[in-house]
């Protein structure tokens, strides 16, 4: 599939008694939380549980041999940086902790990190996994809001150099005192968000690009902070994260429509333009809306393909990518994973065996990509 190019889905979703009968339940209720707005926490799935000890969550490892191993990660995962008082000490295990219990499939990407540049990478997502729920901890789009316009203050407090007694605040007042990263990009994800959560509540997108914008606004952000506190300077890196980032936020739009029409009662984030292409755009009494339809999978197809251009954009610059710049890149891995498996499922995001294990793959056969790529220093 090309962004172009390849074979269309079915047009025609199975009947209801087919869905019964064909589509395995689920290992996890939860569905992806991470764009834009959060259900609930992605645990360790049932899939989780029936691995060995030796291949739950860790980095990868070669051994004297030269053999690959999964091991559980050790008890501190910013080893190698500079000692921490308690305070801090306990403020960057809750960001691991939220990283893992909120965005699993990035959380074993950032265990390929090296161990200085993780204390960053985990407050960087941390940060957004607090950002991302905001809307959907609350009942009130109001509260959840206002939520966001607490972290917008609590952003400024600590460009400003002042103390906020939170976890992720100190994590990130932390990390930005110690590392040169441009807090314009903090900045831009939280109003990113601020102005989603702010938007008429019919407002839809009204092209792929604005869908991109966001995209890039909430996702490759934080690939663009991480690659800054690991002091790698490389415009083409800024340009295959800004390609992954866009790539992957609008995977997990796609893969999120389920949780967003059960809470909401609507399809928010198919774009018009694309909505109307497939026949699904509603106008009515000045409101514009996508309707449920059995073209659905072929408007979810149309902007699959466009994540997939983007990170055919950004392999096709793998060889120009500084090679310190390659593990910042990794969620790449994650995203071709979910697009895969949203293919297999002919683009019908409705499909519970999209939201078992990890992005609809056993956790125990995605870590194993993703430590091949990370063996073979690729993306």
């Amino acid at each position: 599939m090309g962004a172009g190019s390849g074979d269309k889905p079915s047009r025609v979703f199975q009947s209801r008694l087919r869905e019964r009968n064909d589509i395995l339940p689920s290992s996890s209720s939860s569905p992806s939380w991470d764009m834009p707005k959060s259900p609930e926490p992605l645990p360790f799935t049932d899939d989780d549980a029936r691995l060995p000890p030796e291949a739950l969550p860790g980095p990868f490892s070669s051994s004297s041999s030269g053999s690959m191993n999964l091991h559980t990660p050790g008890p501190d995962l910013m080893s190698g940086g500079t000692a921490a008082s308690g305070s801090l000490r306990t403020a960057l295990s809750h960001c691991v902790q939220q990283v893992r219990s909120y965005d699993y499939h990035n959380y074993l990407c950032l265990l390929h990190l090296p161990p200085a540049m993780r204390k960053a990478a985990f407050t960087f997502r941390a940060f957004n996994v607090e950002t991302a729920k905001a809307m959907d901890v609350v009942s009130d789009p109001r509260k959840g809001l206002m939520r966001l316009l607490w972290w917008k203050d609590v952003v400024d407090k600590v460009c400003a150099g002042k103390k906020v007694e939170h976890p992720v605040a100190l994590a990130l007042s932390s990390v930005l005192s110690e590392q040169k990263v441009s807090k314009h990009w903090l900045k831009r994800s939280l109003e990113a968000r601020i102005n989603d959560g702010n938007r008429d509540e019919d407002a839809i997108p009204e092209n792929v690009p604005e869908l991109e914008r966001y995209a890039e606004d909430t996702q490759s952000t934080i690939l663009y902070m991480t690659l800054q506190a690991g002091g790698i300077q490389s415009t083409v890196a800024d340009h295959a994260a800004s390609h992954i980032g866009k790539a992957s936020g609008l995977l997990l739009l796609l893969k999120a429509l389920p949780h967003h029409v059960s809470k909401q009662g609507k399809i928010p984030y198919i774009p018009a333009s694309v909505a109307e292409e497939c026949g699904l755009l509603a106008r009515e009494g000045g409101r514009t809306e996508v309707r449920m339809g059995d073209a659905l999978p072929d408007a979810v197809f149309k902007v699959a393909s466009v994540a997939e251009a983007h990170l055919q954009k950004a392999r096709e610059l793998a060889a120009s990518v500084p090679a310190e710049a390659v593990p910042v890149l990794l969620p790449a891995v994650p995203a071709q994973v979910l697009l895969d498996s949203l293919r297999r499922r002919e683009f019908n995001v409705f499909d519970s065996r999209l939201s078992s294990g990890v992005h609809g793959v056993s956790p125990l056969w995605y870590q194993l990509k993703l430590n091949w790529h990370a063996w073979r220093n690729k993306y």
